[in-house]
């Protein structure tokens, strides 16, 4: 799908209504069935609607949410996430075997595990009042997840996992940097065979103990990657205007980032390599040496992978306490 998004409301139209032209003349196909249409998500300039609608409304299916960024001072992401979790579950999910006939048994959207992962941080936050970090590692990427002054984030850094994309962790992190995590010496050779293997094999557990302070090496860096990757996107708004003192003027930094060490509070961890770590200190561990907290933080690891499930649960009894 495409999320087609830009300008405020009230602006011009002209970057917009262009952007669309572009898509219109690349005529870009969905990946599934000839019978479909690409999905187009438009939440940009409301005062562009019926211009996009002339240009992408044959072609494509197109929807049409609120704006993304009705005012510099304000970010409406609400809208047009929610659209997007409708079209995946529409296009991808009913893709998966048996998923009708589990539409059958149940009354209640079916929700990604990523997005019921993100609920439960959203919301042990809210219950508790504190600055929270999530994290999910999995085969195939890492989930970020942040609650900094009330403000939720998330980010999927796809090509950073433990057997799928563990190859990119090599390349990113580099050979020296998972090395330095490891307690005894090993041939630059032999430590990127093995890492090839796991991504040729994917489902292998470690049988040594070698074989565990590798795997548990390259999660510390796929983890910090990923955390490096979720502070570049968890910003304040840009182009919001201040009110800026002199010293301001011989400041010049990039965008504020939200995450704040010394006021976390929480790190809840999941996915296999810290949930089935043989011990809770090596999951600490890993959990330490990737995010660095820096004040006084709790460290919690989900051990039996209930956060979805609990994600899911917290939200069905919020619709029933609003009904009641």
């Amino acid at each position: 799908m495409i999320l087609l998004s830009g300008g405020v409301d009230g602006g011009t139209i002209t970057h917009v209504v262009q952007m669309a032209q572009i898509i219109a003349a690349a005529d870009p196909k969905p990946r599934f069935g000839l019978t479909y249409k690409l999905p187009i998500i438009y939440a940009g300039n409301k005062d562009a609607r019926e211009e996009v609608k002339k240009i992408l409304g044959d072609k494509f299916d197109l929807h049409i949410v609120e704006n993304i960024r009705p005012r510099l001072e304000e970010e409406n992401l609400i809208p047009a996430r929610n659209k997007i979790h409708e079209l995946f579950m529409e296009h991808v999910m009913s893709q998966a075997p048996g998923y009708r006939k589990l539409m059958d048994w149940v009354d209640a959207p079916i929700m990604p595990t990523p997005g019921a992962v993100g609920l439960l941080v959203h919301h042990v936050a809210k219950q508790r009042g504190i600055d929270v970090i999530g994290v999910d590692i999995g085969g195939a990427t890492t989930d970020i997840f942040s609650v900094f002054k009330g403000t939720f984030n998330r980010t999927v850094s796809a090509n950073l996992g433990m057997s799928y994309s563990i190859s990119n962790v090599l390349v990113e992190a580099g050979l020296a940097n998972i090395k330095r995590w490891l307690p005894f010496d090993i041939d630059d050779a032999d430590l990127r065979n093995r890492i090839k293997n796991k991504m040729i094999r994917p489902t292998t557990i470690p049988q040594t103990i070698d074989e565990l302070k590798i795997e548990q090496a390259i999660a510390r860096e796929a983890l910090r990657l990923a955390f490096l990757h979720h502070k570049t996107m968890a910003v304040e708004l840009k182009g919001v205007q201040r009110q800026r003192t002199i010293s301001d003027v011989f400041i010049q930094e990039a965008a504020k980032s939200l995450i704040d060490m010394m006021s976390l509070a929480l790190i809840i961890g999941s996915g296999g390599v810290l949930s089935h770590a043989p011990r809770r200190v090596q999951a600490a561990m890993m959990l330490l040496d990737a995010f660095q907290p820096e004040g006084v933080t709790q460290l919690t690891v989900d051990s039996i992978f209930m956060m979805p499930h609990l994600g899911v649960l917290t939200t069905v009894s919020n619709r029933y306490r609003e009904i009641w």
